[in-house]
């Protein structure tokens, strides 16, 4: 689908891909022509095929939002803290007490949740129309990983000391919340399809706002609730340990900023904010570095940033094609628990090995940090030293 802008007229793509899919492509095309869509789209260097928009992808609108140009995991972010202990002085011994210590505390992987109700006065503002199930999940759910590529990493930073770093969203509330009001907005223009929009200004666009501000809340509280039971991890086995250093950040939400001189809607879908001086985090692959940088507030970026490596083929083609014995060699040094089968696939997914997080998997992180050096300043470079999968 391609669309005209009446205002505008044919808007241009500017890209920060290097190698980007030609469908990734495409996609920027038709969002480059949405009439809602207001100066351009900017492409990260991760960027790959989305549902509606490319996943590494930056629009700003006019007076709407869309909810697939946000996605379905609202808030899906990182958290990074630094340890202050020296991290040559980690030993596998003492790594694999911490990773078992936190795999007992916080529940991994899809489908797993606390097995009672977690406490949280935001939790009163649950949308009316959640059903029972969900508001039971939402309430289980805080404070726990979820599946996919999400991970909790312990890493040795080239600024000499330890860090911890997880990867995690909204789980299943994000979700149901995008899914809900996407549905509004293709009943509201049904030809638009995934790129299907709201006004902000409605009802229902003041409706998709509120409840993607407390999903963002929610997913920034889930990730605040798992780093502190690794803190307490880490200081019951280093009682030298101190955290001077925080970070807990978005990379899949849509906030009111100004650009080009207007007040805009800017969708960061798979994408960082990188204002100036801003700190952020770009993790790599399972098992590969992953950068602590400074945003530089390029103009034409919306001011952002990649928010990762960005995958190179899709999660059946990497376990069809990928081997256990090469993705072995690729986590070599790195403490995990190993590959598992893979679930929830039927006949497609029988008697495959679940490779779809496997760094080989994924972009050249390096590559892709080298690809953005005018959006962002590279601060701290993180080996990984052993990592937990949902």
């Amino acid at each position: 689908m391609q669309w005209e802008n009446p205002h505008l007229g044919r808007l241009p793509v500017k890209s920060w891909c290097a190698e980007v899919e030609r469908d990734a492509l495409g996609q920027a095309a038709n969002l480059a022509n949405h009439p809602k869509v207001f100066s351009h789209v900017a492409l990260m260097p991760d960027c790959h095929v989305g549902y509606g928009m490319p996943i590494g992808g930056v629009v700003a609108c006019r007076d709407a939002v869309i909810p697939n140009a946000v996605g379905v995991d609202i808030g899906c972010g990182m958290c990074a803290v630094r340890t202050g202990l020296p991290a040559e002085s980690i030993d596998q011994g003492r790594l694999r007490r911490c990773l078992e210590a936190i795999e007992q505390r916080i529940p991994l992987g899809e489908g797993h949740a606390h097995a009672t109700a977690q406490r949280w006065e935001r939790l009163a503002e649950l949308p009316a129309w959640l059903d029972a199930h969900a508001r039971e999940l939402a309430a289980r759910n805080l404070g726990t990983l979820g599946g996919g590529n999400h991970f909790i990493e312990l890493q040795a930073g080239d600024d000499g000391f330890l860090w911890a770093m997880l990867h995690s969203g909204s789980r299943n509330l994000g979700y149901r919340i995008a899914e809900h009001h996407h549905r509004i907005a293709v009943g509201q223009q049904p030809g638009a399809g995934d790129l299907a929009w709201l006004e902000a200004g409605s009802r229902d666009g003041a409706s998709y706002i509120r409840e993607m501000r407390l999903a963002l809340d929610y997913a920034a509280e889930n990730r605040r609730r798992m780093m502190a039971v690794v803190k307490e991890v880490i200081l019951a086995e280093f009682k030298a340990a101190a955290f001077p250093e925080e970070i807990n950040i978005h990379h899949n939400y849509a906030g009111l900023e100004e650009h080009f001189g207007a007040s805009v809607w800017v969708h960061r879908k798979g994408a960082t904010s990188a204002r100036s001086g801003e700190p952020g985090i770009i993790p790599g692959s399972m098992g590969t570095r992953s950068y602590i940088v400074r945003g530089k507030g390029a103009v034409d970026s919306f001011a952002s940033c990649s928010h990762g490596a960005g995958r190179t083929m899709g999660r059946m083609a990497a376990s069809r094609s990928l081997s256990r014995e090469a993705c072995d060699r690729a986590m070599r040094g790195v403490v995990f628990s190993g590959w598992k089968p893979m679930r929830g696939r039927g006949a497609r997914g029988a008697r495959l090995l679940d490779l779809s997080e496997a760094p080989l998997a994924y972009k050249d992180i390096d590559a892709v940090i080298a690809a953005q050096l005018d959006l962002v300043e590279p601060v701290v470079r993180l080996r990984p030293l052993g990592v937990l999968k949902g």
